[in-house]
Parts: structure tokens; C-alpha cells; sequence
């Protein structure tokens, strides 16, 4: 069996989330304790007692779903089960990239919680609220969808978002460009076009002064090689070298995510099983839409912890 570790992205945040953990694991306590410290805030209590609109704000989930999975990764190296001696890569999904790699020892839990509520926050500030949108384009393959997106794009900014599974391809952009993919989307055959309910068109060109900020913000952190290599979500290939993985997170804030390309190179390469490590199941059900001979478990609660080690 070869594991590849995976960490959750933006949507799979719950009010409750990590708590079972911290209740159950003194090392997935710590964690919590740790972020809340770097951060300021008592991010823990808002992910445990919610309200869930606030846990919503891209600049608290990012953190918070970070913790969760580095939780859970503590967790289970209490079980004696480890990056490093399990895993044979890890990857991420968006905001996943960052937990994966701080799971991988790349970057401090601390560094990571800073680095991912000032990318929220950037991410927020780069767009006006209203301004831009995203939408799910449900039943069209990659090349359909990207095609679809640059005739609707009219001089404004629509591009692939996310390419996360087949038939399952996100867009995002200025809002009425975005609005017009989404019309074309079932001219074309789609079998729905949903808006999604984002305050910011993540991984797009409107994206370009987070960008900005997060390559200032990288480029002052101090970054080791991962433990194993991360499978990059702009290039859905391995990589390991400080520098480029500095390069490639600069990068995602306004690029594509290749997560059907990453679980498909994961698969041509002789993994044939995913941890999802961290809150709810979301990939764990794509990757079995990207190729069904991959086994997937979600790893998020002591239970889960307790089947995976026994």
C-alpha cells in the first residue's frame, strides 16, 4: 500500500469541528492551543461554539481547517503513525497545500496559522465583495469548461478555478462575466451551473494583489524541505526544493487548481491510497470520481483515528 496524506480546502468547515479531538488526544489539544496563540484570537472557541457565519469568513476557516488537520496529524503520530514513515507524498487542496505542507514539516503550525488568516485576508481584500463570483460547471469536461469560460470572459476576467474532478470544474471571475459562463454552461450541456456562496473569486487573475502579498509574506518565513514531497496544485507534480514550493504557493493564489490532474499523477505513480486528513470527506469522494481503483479514507475524528490504527 502506498498513502498519499491529503488536507481538505475552504467548505469543508462545521461548527463542532476538531473538538472530539482535543477532547481526546492532550498532542491535538496543543495544536488548538498553539494556533490561538499565534493568531490572537480564540479561534478555537469560534470553530467549536461557532456562529457558523463568522467560522465562514475566508479568514478563519483557512486557519481554522489548517488546525484541524494538524490535529488530526498529531493525533496520529501518537498512534505512531507519521508523515515521514507512512506517507509516500502529501497534497492539498488549496488552502490544503499549506496544512499539508506544515504537516511535512515545511513550515511551523505557527507560521502556517499566520500565513493562511493573512491569505484570507488578502484574498478578501483584493476583491470588493459583489464584484467577483465563482460557479460550479457540473456535467462539462476540463477543455469544455475552459473554452466556455474565455468566450464568456468578454474582456473581463473568467477563468478555471478548480478543475477538482471529471465533470466537475469551478470558475471564477468578475461577477457578470462569471454569470455569463454560467448561462453558456447549459447552452453547451452542462448538467447544472451553480453560483457558489464565496465572499471572493479565489484563483483567478483578480487574485494578482494577494498574490502580492503572500510572495512578502513567504519569502520572510523560514521553509525546510518536506519530510516527502508535496504534489503542487499548480503543477500536479511533486515537489520538494523551499524555493520552488515558495514560487508555486505565490502562484496558486491566482491559479488553476489541477486537483483532478494531482489525484490522476498520484494514481499513475503507484498510490493507491488517500488519507484525508483533517475535516469532512470532500476529497475522499472525488478521487474515487478521478479514478475508482483508489482507495480513500477520511481521517478527521478519534474514531476514525482508532479504525485507521487498528
Amino acid at each position: 500500500m502506498s498513502i498519499c496524506f491529503t488536507f481538505p480546502g475552504q467548505g469543508s468547515q462545521k461548527v463542532g469541528m476538531g473538538k472530539a479531538l482535543a477532547e481526546a488526544c492532550p498532542a491535538a489539544r496543543a495544536v488548538f492551543e498553539e494556533v490561538d496563540e499565534a493568531l490572537g484570537q480564540t479561534l478555537s472557541a469560534l470553530m467549536w461554539d461557532g456562529p457558523e457565519d463568522e467560522l465562514t469568513l475566508t479568514q478563519n476557516a483557512q486557519p481554522a481547517l489548517m488546525s484541524v488537520s494538524m490535529a488530526a496529524v498529531r493525533a496520529l503520530e501518537a498512534e505512531g503513525i507519521t508523515v515521514a514513515g507512512n506517507a509516500s507524498h502529501v497534497a492539498g487542496h488549496s488552502l490544503g497545500e499549506y496544512s499539508a505542507l506544515a504537516a511535512a514539516g515545511t513550515f511551523s503550525l505557527s507560521d502556517a496559522a499566520r500565513l493562511l488568516k493573512l491569505r484570507g485576508q488578502a484574498m478578501q481584500r483584493a476583491v470588493p465583495v459583489g464584484e467577483g463570483a465563482m460557479a460550479a460547471i457540473l456535467g462539462l469536461e476540463f477543455d469544455a469548461v475552459a473554452a466556455l469560460a474565455a468566450d464568456a470572459a468578454d474582456g473581463a476576467v473568467c477563468q478555471v478555478a478548480n478543475d477538482n474532478a471529471p465533470g466537475q470544474v469551478v470558475v471564477s471571475g468578475s461577477a457578470a462575466a462569471v454569470e455569463r459562463a454560467a448561462e453558456l454552461a447549459k447552452d453547451r450541456g452542462a448538467q447544472r451551473a451553480v453560483m457558489l456562496p464565496v465572499s471572493a473569486p479565489f484563483h483567478c487573475a483578480l487574485m494578482a494583489p494577494a498574490a502580492e502579498e503572500m510572495a512578502a509574506a513567504l519569502a520572510e518565513v523560514t521553509m525546510h524541505a518536506p519530510a516527502v514531497p508535496v504534489v503542487a496544485n499548480v503543477l500536479a507534480a511533486p515537489i520538494s526544493d523551499p524555493a520552488d514550493i515558495r514560487v508555486r504557493l505565490v502562484e496558486q493564489v491566482t491559479g488553476t487548481v489541477r486537483w483532478r490532474e494531482s489525484v490522476a499523477w498520484m494514481a499513475a505513480n503507484g498510490i493507491d491510497t488517500l488519507y484525508e486528513i483533517g475535516a469532512g470527506k470532500v476529497l475522499t469522494g472525488l478521487a474515487r470520481r478521478v479514478d475508482r481503483a483508489l482507495t480513500g479514507k477520511a481521517v478527521g475524528t478519534p474514531g476514525d483515528i482508532a479504525a485507521l490504527h487498528g
